[in-house]
């Protein structure tokens, strides 16, 4: 499999991070998008992009990078982004770092950090010590509820032939 990087013209890396700045700018300038904005990268190309519309669409994750790697997924027909880079006018939050993750994009690029974003507003220090800490100790109630049920689903899925490991 290509790497992303190495192979990326000179320039190239500046140019897709300007791309991912000019949508947080053009998005948030009315002021009612959050200003961050994010394209992915495959062979040199854009194949998705996004910019924050949570207050747009009143779904608090429809931040940038979730946005773009819905994009690029749909256009690609697939799940995984192992062969892109991100590239993000802010460090991710941790749900679109998780994202990042669970779509196997092996590199990504960042303009400002979670530290610029704190100082304009945007504060996800209570995520990350959140994260830390154990779920009897979050401030979100987390409470184990089994059921018989919950343990077939997995035990049916384990068993499954036809399934489509991701």
């Amino acid at each position: 499999m290509k790497k992303p990087t190495p192979d990326t013209p000179p320039g190239a890396h500046e140019n897709f991070m300007k791309m991912a700045v000019a949508l947080a700018a053009q998005h948030s300038a009315r002021g009612d998008n959050g200003p961050f904005g994010a394209v992915i990268v495959r062979n040199d190309k854009v194949i998705g992009e996004g910019w924050n519309r949570v207050v747009e669409t009143r779904d608090p994750t429809a931040h940038a990078e979730i946005l773009a790697i819905r994009d690029a997924c749909a256009r690609l027909d697939r799940n995984v982004l192992n062969d892109c880079v991100l590239y993000s006018s802010c460090e991710p939050c941790p749900m679109c770092l998780a994202a990042v993750y669970w779509a196997r994009i092996p590199v990504f690029y960042y303009a400002s950090t979670r530290h610029d974003a704190r100082d304009a507003g945007f504060d996800d220090a209570f995520l990350y010590q959140e994260l830390q800490a154990a779920p009897a100790q979050r401030r979100v109630q987390a409470l184990h509820l089994p059921v018989a049920e919950a343990a077939r689903v997995f035990a049916q899925w384990r068993e499954n032939t036809a399934r489509i490991p991701y």
